[in-house]
């Protein structure tokens, strides 16, 4: 019984091994796109410049905005001691 138990484990081990070792360096499988619904226009895959630029407008108000809230603060703790 113990030897069986010993060969039982012996091939798990192997078999994961050989596994590991022929996907070692394997690219992945390309995740196939998702087909567009009839009448629908396909979303571009990366942003056009002039959304890219909207983005950025964004980001900077957005920074503005929690700078502006940081003074704002800062100034009514200085106020209050």
């Amino acid at each position: 019984m113990t030897k069986l138990l010993a060969l039982l484990i012996g091939s798990v081990f192997a078999v994961s091994t050989a596994f590991a070792a022929s996907h070692t360096g394997a690219p992945m499988a390309a995740t196939p796109a998702k087909p567009a619904a009839s009448g629908a226009a396909a979303t571009p895959a990366t942003p056009s410049p002039a959304a890219d630029k909207g983005m950025e407008k964004k980001a900077e108000k957005k920074a503005a905005k929690k700078t502006k809230a940081k003074k704002a603060a800062k100034k009514t703790e200085e106020k209050k001691s």
